[in-house]
């Protein structure tokens, strides 16, 4: 189980680097359109279709490497259960959040796609389409506090912190 999540963190992280790139394929290409005066519609919707794909998809395998932004000033003051604890807490906390994020995003999705919901913007893409990376981010993400959530009650839990962490600037 434990190589199929982490397959699956490195696989949305992929997608998020492909999205990153096919971003950078969209605003050369809005960049080169202007200067030789062609106009190739919807490469300012699609740069920001990749964009918010690049962020939700990217969410869990950031989050598995401990890079998430968090407040440690509490945990750092707390020393065994009660700091074992206020970590259950958190992360029980954000599970529910990543569920009701990931419940809404796809039935976001869903709800475009059965209204066959398009873009406004000149490109007329029905918008479940960009909407999917939105949701498959926002589910893995759900299934990686998940599994931060299960590993801390076992006590399985890395606690690394960052390297930017531990320098003092």
């Amino acid at each position: 189980m434990r190589r199929f999540l982490d397959a699956l963190y490195d696989g949305a992280a992929w997608l998020a680097a492909l999205c990153m790139v096919g971003l950078l394929v969209m605003v050369l290409t809005s960049i080169v359109s202007r200067l030789v005066h062609v106009h190739v519609p919807g490469t300012d919707a699609y740069a920001g279709y990749l964009m918010a794909g690049a962020g939700f998809l990217a969410l869990a395998h950031t989050l598995k490497r401990n890079e998430h932004i968090r407040v440690t000033l509490a945990l750092s003051a707390l020393q065994g259960r009660a700091r074992r604890a206020l970590e259950v807490w958190a992360l029980g906390a954000a599970t529910l959040l990543a569920a009701l994020g990931a419940f809404y995003s796809v039935r976001l999705s869903w709800q475009s796609h059965q209204f066959n919901d398009i873009s406004t913007s000149n490109d007329a893409t029905p918008l479940w389409i960009p909407q999917i990376a939105m949701a498959l981010g926002n589910v893995i993400l759900f299934i990686a506090f998940i599994d931060e959530f299960v590993l801390e009650l076992r006590g399985r839990r890395s606690h690394a912190t960052p390297a930017e962490a531990t320098r003092n600037e």
